[in-house]
């Protein structure tokens, strides 16, 4: 690796580096045992970087600005997050690039905004792999895919932080939460459909983000549906430890934070069974798995755990050994230093 007289050790590029979101909470917790280690860092993110906050130009714009910002950046590592990243990785001053991708990013904006933009996202993203020196992907099912088109990629899960000491937020007597951002790719509306059927239930939906006001509309009449907004990332953790289970309807998923979070916190889980879900969720031994468009399966997945407690109990002391061993910081950090190649 090319050695680099000044600038900082490891620049980190991302649409997002604060929040609740996964690759938000990623960044944010390698960047604090990256400085824990003695490393000198910088992030360039939508945080410091400006960018349109329209819907659909938010990542377009922030591509462009963060290439102009990283003209400026000299760093041994220049680490990358997702394709928006991509171009400040190439125009920055860099001993070596690294890209991470959290799910098949053409897969994703195909989803979000039609084939046609997602035909171009492919095109885009094969040129993009081309100048990282290591591509990384926090799930094997994003793994097998990018090797599929020819990319030689190597597999680094999402870590979490294990919680000590959380204060627990209940707003009802039985309580389903879900966690993230208010997105189409989310299919938070399925668990209004679960609502409808669950009405001695109550469902938190923690977040924000482009689907907010749509949702709550859509859950005018609902009593038992509760919207909190945008709030910190202990009172996030806060709502899981005090749910009675946690459910990701997700259509698309690289590998869940959230999910992470939810075991780490001893919270059974119910996913879709898409992306990295099937990665994490073991059908019956560390959560339960469903189909996206199922929704009697969902309903009927919640009353499971919400009724007999000791199976979900069980899933949830099962769940939580997994964490500990694979996805904590401890097991995932080493993994970069060693692609980084700083020892």
């Amino acid at each position: 690796m090319a050695e680099l007289t000044a600038g900082y050790d490891v620049v980190l590029v991302s649409p997002t580096s604060v929040g609740m979101g996964g690759i938000a909470r990623h960044v944010s917790g390698l960047v604090s045992r990256l400085v824990e280690k003695g490393y000198k860092v910088a992030v360039i993110s939508s945080e410091n970087t400006p960018v349109l906050g329209v819907k659909g130009l938010k990542n377009p714009s922030f591509m462009v600005t963060s290439s102009l910002k990283a003209w400026f950046y000299r760093g041994q590592v220049i680490h990358a997050h997702n394709l928006p990243s991509s171009p400040a990785m190439r125009l920055a001053r860099a001993g070596k690039r690294i890209l991470t991708l959290h799910g098949v990013y053409a897969e994703q904006v195909g989803l979000l905004h039609g084939t046609v933009l997602g035909n171009a996202a492919a095109f885009f993203e094969k040129v993009f792999l081309t100048w990282a020196d290591v591509v990384t992907t926090v799930s094997r099912q994003a793994a097998a895919t990018y090797k599929s088109l020819g990319f030689e990629t190597v597999y680094i899960p999402n870590a979490v932080e294990i919680p000590h000491k959380v204060e627990r937020m209940r707003l009802g007597m039985r309580q389903v939460v879900n966690v993230g951002r208010l997105s189409r790719e989310k299919n938070v509306e399925a668990l209004l459909s679960a609502a409808r059927q669950l009405p001695e239930t109550t469902f938190v939906i923690v977040g924000g983000g482009p689907e907010y006001h749509r949702l709550k509309s859509l859950s005018k009449g609902l009593k038992n549906v509760v919207f909190t907004g945008e709030v910190s990332h202990d009172k996030a953790l806060g709502y899981i430890a005090g749910s009675d289970l946690l459910v990701l309807p997700s259509l698309v998923e690289g590998l869940s934070t959230v999910l992470l979070e939810a075991m780490a916190c001893k919270t059974p889980v119910i996913a879709t069974r898409v992306g990295g879900n099937v990665e994490l969720v073991k059908h019956g031994y560390t959560g339960v798995l469903i189909e996206p468009a199922d929704i009697q399966a969902l309903v009927e997945a919640i009353r499971k755990l919400l009724d007999d407690r000791p199976f979900a109990v069980k899933l949830a002391e099962n769940a939580y050994k997994m964490v500990l061993e694979n996805f904590s910081w401890d097991a995932v950090f080493p993994k970069y230093l060693e692609v980084y190649g700083l020892e």
